[in-house]
């Protein structure tokens, strides 16, 4: 099984030291390249531990970074979560882990899986 993620997951799971919980249960995890930005690239240049964790789990192969043409959503939202929906459409994934509501809401409209 695999699953497309947005920011707060990847970030909080390599903040506690548990990023191998996604690996576990999903296997193969993607994100667009926007997210891979604000967590990584943004990260990085903030000084933060959780971006190098992430960066690590990018290099080892099981956190797939893709670049996306976005498509239009229901609902407004951040850019990274447009992408994550995206992403799963195109790919034709239908879990994502997303922890906002309104990007939950929009994945639902969508025909998607929030988790």
């Amino acid at each position: 099984m695999s699953v497309v993620s947005n920011a707060t997951p990847l970030i909080y799971l390599a903040k506690i030291g548990r990023m191998n919980l996604l690996r576990k249960v999903f296997g193969e995890v993607f994100i667009p390249e926007e997210v891979k930005v604000e967590v990584v690239d943004k990260g990085k240049q903030l000084g933060e531990r959780d971006a190098y964790i992430v960066e690590k789990a990018i290099r080892d192969g099981w956190l797939k970074v893709l670049n996306v043409k976005v498509l239009e959503v229901p609902i407004k939202l951040e850019a990274g979560e447009i992408a994550v929906l995206s992403l799963a459409k195109r790919q034709g994934l239908r879990e994502v882990l997303v922890d906002e509501i309104s990007a939950r809401t929009a994945a639902r409209l969508m025909g998607l899986i929030p988790r």
